[in-house]
């Protein structure tokens, strides 16, 4: 299936579309021999289903997608159901999934940007773009990016891993890019930070839309440069070097950090 982007339909609308349906964080989808899909339909989702906003997306192979907010009070449907993104990895097709976290990142930056944030005002939708507008001071607010970068370290044949609270499985390391810094230097920081290591030969290796909520992952290599291994106890409660044949549980095969190990696996194994 095709996805073509846009923020307003450059001809009329009409007929069933595609419906990215959620409420709250979880999609609704129909299962069908153990895959996932999005319900096509004309006038909404489903029947009984109130529709408390509406985001045209643009067209999936050439017929119109939308996504919405939407309350399942008392909604009962044989074969829908209500699943989390993170659950629908691998159930949905890949480019299904990545039109989902298209709209639950603009279904999030509409929720939060009702009002105005330098004067309170109530905004409005600015119709040519993606965008909230304030009609009393002139605040143009557009969907949140937060950008994140993800590196893998590598030492000879070894990996840096490491694992953060809660979690069971080990992964590399990543943090949020701050004021004032370039991605290099965000990265370098957060291996400081975190497991008390320098890197060099940092290199770029792609990106990734991480919709939880609204995250642009950027990735990179880089090599070990100097330092032992000294975890920070807060963001990082183990970290350690491994190699292709003894490496911990690993991350989703959705993710990039997934793409990161895989690289290292492929070129050392």
């Amino acid at each position: 299936m095709v996805f073509l982007p846009e923020s307003a339909p450059t001809r009329q609308v009409e007929g069933a579309a595609y419906w990215f349906a959620f409420c709250r964080d979880a999609l609704l989808v129909c299962m069908q021999a153990g895959k996932a899909v999005v319900p096509f339909a004309a006038g909404g989702p489903a029947p009984g289903l109130a529709i408390a906003r509406k985001i045209y997306l643009g067209r999936l192979d050439d017929h119109p997608c939308y996504a919405a907010d939407v309350s399942h009070d008392g909604f009962v449907s044989p074969g829908l159901a209500f699943l989390g993104l993170r659950k629908l990895s691998g159930l949905l097709e890949e480019n299904i999934y990545q039109v989902a976290g298209r709209a639950s990142q603009l279904l999030h930056w509409d929720r939060t940007h009702q009002y105005c944030g330098r004067c309170g005002a109530r905004t409005e939708i600015k119709a040519d773009e993606y965008a909230r507008c304030c009609p009393a001071c002139g605040l143009v607010s557009y969907p949140r990016i937060s950008p994140a970068v993800i590196g893998v370290i590598t030492r000879d044949d070894q990996i840096l891993l490491a694992r953060r609270p809660g979690l069971k499985f080990y992964s590399v390391l990543a943090g949020f890019v701050e004021p004032g810094e370039n991605l290099e230097e965000c990265l370098r920081r957060e291996v400081r930070e975190e497991v008390g290591v320098e890197i060099k030969n940092i290199n770029y290796f792609g990106s990734q839309s991480w919709p939880f909520p609204h995250s642009l992952m950027i990735a990179f290599t880089a090599e070990h440069a100097g330092g032992e291994i000294n975890v920070d106890g807060v963001e990082t409660v183990d970290a350690g070097w491994y190699t292709v044949d003894n490496l911990p549980a690993l991350p989703d095969p959705v993710s990039i950090a997934w793409r990161l190990v895989n690289w290292f696996v492929e070129r050392f194994r």
